[in-house]
């Protein structure tokens, strides 16, 4: 009996991944902020190996650009900004964080994030992009390429176990991620919901049972009751159509 083979499960590019944090901000006159940290998660039951790409590699070092991470641990990977010259402010570069199984070679699931180069942070106070900025970002990485970086390891990955509340905020994260793709779309309110509101409609305007000066036939009419009921179901359907 031949033994069979099990299906993968992840699909391709499908897979969450969570890094902080999601943007890099170097300052020219600061040489502590020259050293950025990326934390990438691994919130799942199985281990990931991951690699880091870049749009500009010549200008980063990446320590630990590839490597592998436990189930419900993190690593840090460090970045440096090795070319800070006048000629790279407001530059946006991008590093990729590809994450995959041990036994697999295909990327499960990527990350993207941006990283720029700023002359002081005194001068740019921390705020918002506009949509221009981000319209800007998006058509200069439209057609960019994502380079591997230089092999650069200084010591083994330091795994480390996240805290409570980073667990807390990643399984919430992830919930929320499932349940909106899992949510069907809204189409407006169903055949169903909009016959019977119209029922309910006509049962309000037919005459009450009582009125004498009607030209409606008698087993039409119908009671106080019968119309409060109506109202009431036509009440609820105009909250269900309004929510869809």
């Amino acid at each position: 009996m031949q033994q069979q083979h099990r299906q993968p499960e992840l699909v391709e590019g499908s897979l969450p991944v969570f890094v902080f944090p999601t943007e890099l901000v170097f300052y020219a006159d600061e040489q502590s902020s020259h050293k950025q940290v990326l934390t990438l998660y691994n919130p799942y039951e199985f281990a990931l190996k991951f690699k880091v790409l870049c749009t500009a590699p010549n200008k980063y070092t990446v320590v630990d650009a590839t490597g592998a991470v436990k189930p419900q641990c993190c690593v840090d990977i460090v970045i440096r900004h090795r070319d800070v010259r006048a000629c790279h402010y407001g530059v946006y570069d991008k590093f990729r964080l590809q994450v995959s199984e041990q036994s697999q070679r295909k990327a499960l699931g990527r990350k993207e994030v941006t990283a720029t180069l700023r002359p002081s942070a005194s001068q740019e106070p921390p705020s918002p992009r506009t949509q221009d900025e981000e319209r800007r970002i998006k058509e200069q990485f439209a057609d960019s390429e994502f380079f591997e970086q230089t092999a650069f390891q200084t010591a083994p990955v330091s795994l480390r176990h996240p805290s409570r509340k980073t667990q807390s905020v990643l399984i919430g994260r992830l919930t929320r991620r499932k349940q909106a793709e899992s949510r069907p779309v809204a189409g407006g309110p169903s055949l169903l919901t909009v016959l019977l509101g119209l029922v309910c409609m006509a049962a309000l305007m037919l005459p009450t049972l009582g009125e004498q000066e009607s030209t409606v036939p008698v087993y039409l009419h119908l009671s106080v009751n019968k119309k409060l009921v109506a109202a009431y179901v036509l009440g609820l359907l105009t909250m269900v159509i309004l929510r869809t």
